[in-house]
């Protein structure tokens, strides 16, 4: 017997937590009747257990990385007709969505599976997984600006964690530089808000790294499959982060 929500993420319905809210919704029943609460367990080998009406079925786990353009959104529809993720997905049977968010003016690398435990594993706040960015952003920080997102800076949501800094180039005139940076958190448009509240807004944004994984030479709106070895080393990266973090507490 396994809780409810683990079950339908490892189905691949989507991540533990979208999973959740459809159970809190009224969508997922269990032999006929609807569930609501977030504690029930179920036996997925003795169980009917339907979403929307639906029965789930085990997929083959997928695991894709994506080097997602700018101009493309990280949802499954977009009212106003932009390009989403799902338009080059051409040829992936599975339901995959993405492990998190890159904003529309982002663009790089992206994973995406129908993995929910994978997903809730590598996206947790507790997990602290490094994301690694590199931004080109209006005139020159000074280094005790960028200090300030190294300590951790404060935004409308509160402190930022300590982020890893540094320069890669700066143009000559002074207009513009590009600075290398690490997070270990995942908020919305986190790395944008950070580099504002310096007076140093974004211009390009591309992420180049999720853990140890590298986007590499990956060409922009191509994907390409995980190996064992890459998936096997993420959980661990996560495993190994929250148990950090825990020490530190």
């Amino acid at each position: 017997m396994e809780r409810l929500q683990k079950i339908l993420a490892q189905a691949g319905v989507a991540s533990r937590r979208k999973c959740e809210e459809l159970i809190l919704a009224g969508k997922v029943e269990v032999n006929g009747e609807t569930v609501k609460e977030l504690g029930t367990k179920a036996d997925p080998a003795q169980d009917i257990i339907t979403v929307n009406g639906k029965p789930i079925k085990s997929e083959q786990k997928v695991y894709l990385m994506m080097n997602k353009p700018k101009g493309v959104i990280t949802s499954a529809s977009d009212p106003e007709g932009r390009k989403i993720v799902s338009d080059y997905l051409k040829g992936v049977k599975e339901r995959v969505y993405p492990v998190g968010r890159l904003d529309y003016d982002t663009e790089g690398l992206l994973l995406l599976t129908n993995d929910g435990e994978f997903a809730n594993l590598l996206t947790h706040p507790r997990h602290h997984v490094p994301k690694t960015y590199v931004a080109t952003v209006k005139g020159v920080p000074h280094g005790t600006e960028l200090d300030k997102l190294r300590r951790g800076i404060q935004l409308e949501d509160g402190m930022t964690a300590p982020a890893e800094v540094e320069y890669k180039d700066v143009d000559p005139d002074g207009k513009e530089s590009v600075i290398s940076i690490t997070i270990y958190e995942g908020r919305n448009r986190q790395v944008r808000r950070m580099f504002e509240a310096i007076s140093h807004p974004v211009i390009r944004l591309k992420r180049i790294a999720f853990g140890d994984l590298l986007l590499q030479n990956l060409k922009r709106g191509l994907m390409r499959p995980l190996t064992k070895d890459e998936v096997n080393r993420l959980i661990q990266l996560a495993k190994s982060e929250k148990k950090r973090q825990g020490r530190r507490r």
